[in-house]
């Protein structure tokens, strides 16, 4: 089985803003992850990235918010997307974004 994309938008959140979501399925799990996954996942204000979620090989599965690089606990996609959408959303109220 080859590498599968399964899903792949970019969407404009506002007039300085935008999300973006690749999300492929693979035949075998990238070094770090146990799962079958691979997904980038970008929030992006005034060309600046404030929230990605990745798995990159070897480092596995884990989510930038600002700064700070933190473990995320992959469950499945449904749970991937609604958890970055969350963070945006808490991203926002926390710096008084609509």
């Amino acid at each position: 089985m080859k590498a599968e994309k399964l899903f792949q938008q970019r969407k404009p959140d506002s007039d300085v803003s935008f999300w973006s979501a690749v999300v492929w399925r693979l035949p075998h799990p990238v070094a770090g992850s146990a799962h079958l996954f691979k997904y980038r996942l970008a929030y992006v204000i005034h060309d600046e990235c404030v929230i990605r979620y990745d798995n990159e090989t070897g480092k596995g599965d884990h989510k930038h918010i600002g700064a700070l690089e933190l473990p995320y606990a992959f469950a499945d996609v449904p749970a991937l997307l609604a958890d970055f959408f969350a963070d945006i959303q808490r991203w926002k109220d926390e710096n008084g974004i609509d």
